[in-house]
């Protein structure tokens, strides 16, 4: 039997403790083998702000997973000689390992704008999705009412600290859960980087370190 791979894409602009803490909990959750994280070079959806290089993202997300085993950063969207969307870097790791099961992890702001993303009901019926959404975020039927029905019976509602059952593993599903607790957000970071304020208790040590030492999101490089 192949292994169970959990597939974390995003900016990670910077990567912060909200998801470390949102990989970890799915790892366990899930009982999966390991979890990649993917950075996007130039994500589709933000083609028109203003990012971090996708190299020191990649350095930051390194440093925040050094000491987590099985948590992997991943170069493939990096890589790329395009710059792929989220069905095309599913297939190429689905083609990588033809007998893993793959787990697709996204934020609830994600999901609400998932039906704008291309090949999206590929992405929901070919894959099983983890949404990862703050306690209280929204009730299931409002938080997948922009999907069609038969994607919104794919819907398994997890919070409430609930883990999935072995009968819906049997099957492709869309996770609704609640895993994280901590209310940061990237936005959150930049603005204490460029307001002076510290970034204790919202980013790994050696990622403040390194946002620091090349003066990130301060405009002054």
């Amino acid at each position: 039997m192949g292994r169970a791979i959990a597939i974390y894409g995003g900016t990670f602009d910077p990567p912060h403790l909200g998801h470390l803490q949102v990989a970890d909990a799915i790892l366990g959750a899930f009982h999966l083998d390991a979890l990649l994280l993917v950075p996007a070079f130039v994500p589709p959806h933000k083609r028109r702000q203003t990012i971090a290089s996708p190299y020191h993202r990649l350095a930051m997300l390194a440093l925040a997973t050094a000491d987590r085993p099985q948590l992997f950063v991943s170069t493939i969207e990096l890589e790329a000689p395009s710059r792929p969307y989220t069905i095309e870097t599913l297939e190429r790791l689905q083609r990588e390992a033809p007998d893993s099961r793959l787990f697709f992890v996204m934020g609830a702001d994600s999901f609400r704008d998932i039906h704008t993303w291309r090949e999206y009901r590929r992405i929901l019926t070919e894959f099983d999705v983890i949404v990862a959404m703050r306690p209280g975020c929204e009730v299931a039927g409002e938080m997948a009412g922009h999907l069609d029905a038969d994607l919104r019976d794919r819907v398994i509602d997890l919070r409430g600290s609930l883990l999935p059952q072995d009968e819906s593993l049997g099957e492709i599903h869309t996770y609704l859960t609640d895993y994280v607790s901590v209310a940061i957000s990237a936005t959150d970071i930049r603005e204490a980087v460029a307001s002076g304020k510290t970034l204790t208790g919202m980013v790994a040590p050696a990622v403040a370190d390194y946002i620091a030492k090349y003066q990130l999101y301060s405009g002054q490089l």
